[in-house]
């Protein structure tokens, strides 16, 4: 790092600086400038209130609707541009150069047409980076600024070991890190729309080949930033045996829960919308990550179970061949009943409930004479478990109570009796 260059450099741009300041010129063009600014500044709520309710004219996901809610979040560089632009035709009229003026115009200009572009990118932090990159570009380019800055960076250097480091070179590396990040997960997000949207691919290859394409968009990404930073790739040889040994002690439970994803993911035993029971937990496969696997149950909870948990553990998969599942609902009637009438009551009862499936068809068997009560028991099929089952098993057993009170057959209920008998205090003694 040559400190005499810098020294240098300040002293000259100070004095650049202290000579424009005496120039009437640049200074009318400073106040128009500052002016444009203010007047833009307390208009702006007008013309984004005004966008915004022209807005309300178009479909709301319509190009139209997204246009002018883009350009109403650009509301005061737009004001102070077409100021600017004004000022600007009344200096060229009246004679004097307007350097500073169509400067800015031409970053305002800049500004407007960078953030359109990125604007129309889903995630908003990386359309930020990129924008201030492009326009910082863009501005040191118009003021002419560009290559002068260049060179300073390339100036601002150290040597680490036997590799020379720059400025220029950390900020090259910067730059093209935001942009490719920037195209490599938007490119990513549309891959992984597309491979959704694919029927001839089951869901569990679906996210394994999201996965893979978004682990080698990201790979590719980082080995371009990494060439075009001068960074020599052998050198990471070690470091990835390095790596390696660390996974293997300190990383063992990532590493497992990663593999057994993979595992699922191939021989398809848990996939996406599966409904599955896992000790006490009972819900719908809403995801499936690289570490866990997300589910749903009925009262929204959302549990993350760890893929490791699904190989190692017993689970239940109530959609795995097939989504028909058969349930149970024991009754007992009392022994007065005519078990035959019975019989068919509950199974008509049954067929009355919408999510009882048809075919099968629910059929009650007589299981056994209890203490109290003759034992039935009810099985039916439903074709949607995901939906829960034992909501479905209780309008079932609703139904039926409902034809018993109108059958007029009883429920029994457990009965005790009791019997004293009086002892003979004198036989006792």
């Amino acid at each position: 790092m040559n400190a005499d260059k810098i020294r240098e450099f300040l002293e000259q741009t100070l004095g650049h600086i202290t000579a424009l300041g005496s120039d009437v010129n640049i200074i009318s063009q400073i106040l128009a400038v500052i002016g444009g600014l203010l007047v833009a500044y307390f208009t702006r709520r007008q013309l984004k209130t005004a966008l915004l309710s022209l807005q309300g004219h178009f479909p709301p996901r319509s190009p139209f609707a997204r246009g002018l809610e883009i350009l109403a979040g650009l509301s005061l560089p737009l004001i102070w541009l077409a100021i600017e632009f004004a000022i600007l035709a009344i200096f060229q009229g009246v004679g004097p150069p307007s350097h500073i003026i169509s400067a800015i115009c031409s970053l305002l200009v800049a500004w407007i047409v960078i953030n359109v572009v990125t604007s129309l990118a889903e995630n908003k932090i990386w359309a930020r980076l990129v924008a201030f990159c492009a326009w910082t570009i863009a501005a040191l380019n118009i003021l002419g600024l560009l290559t002068p800055t260049l060179v300073f960076l390339e100036n601002l250097a150290f040597n680490l070991g036997d590799t020379r480091i720059s400025m220029l070179g950390v900020a090259k590396a910067v730059v093209a890190g935001i942009i490719v990040f920037w195209i490599t997960f938007g490119l990513s997000r549309f891959l992984e729309a597309r491979i959704h949207k694919s029927r001839a691919l089951t869901p569990s290859v679906q996210v394994l080949t999201a996965k893979l394409v978004r682990v080698g968009l990201i790979s590719a990404a980082v080995l371009i930033i990494l060439s075009n930073s001068g960074i020599n790739i052998t050198a990471f040889a070690v470091f990835s045996g390095a790596l390696g040994v660390g996974i293997g002690f300190g990383l063992q439970k990532i590493v497992s829960n990663l593999i057994s994803g993979i595992i699922l993911l191939l021989d398809r035993s848990i996939k996406p919308g599966d409904v599955i029971e896992v000790g006490q937990t009972y819900g719908r496969v809403n995801a499936m990550g690289a570490r866990y696997a997300s589910v749903i149950t009925r009262d929204a909870t959302e549990f993350l179970i760890p893929n490791e948990d699904l190989i190692t553990q017993q689970v239940i998969n109530w959609s795995y061949s097939s989504k028909n599942v058969r349930m149970r609902a024991p009754i007992g009637v009392s022994y007065d009943t005519d078990i035959p009438k019975a019989l068919k009551l509950i199974e008509g009862a049954a067929k009355d409930v919408p999510r009882v499936l048809e075919n099968p068809a629910p059929r009650c068997l007589m299981r056994g004479f209890g203490d109290s009560s003759i034992d039935l028991e009810l099985r039916f099929w439903i074709a949607d478990p995901e939906e829960g089952c034992r909501n479905v098993t209780s309008d079932v057993l609703v139904s039926v109570w409902a034809l018993f009170r109108k059958e007029g057959i009883n429920v029994p209920f457990p009965q005790r009796d009791i019997r004293v008998e009086m002892v003979d205090a004198k036989n006792q003694s």
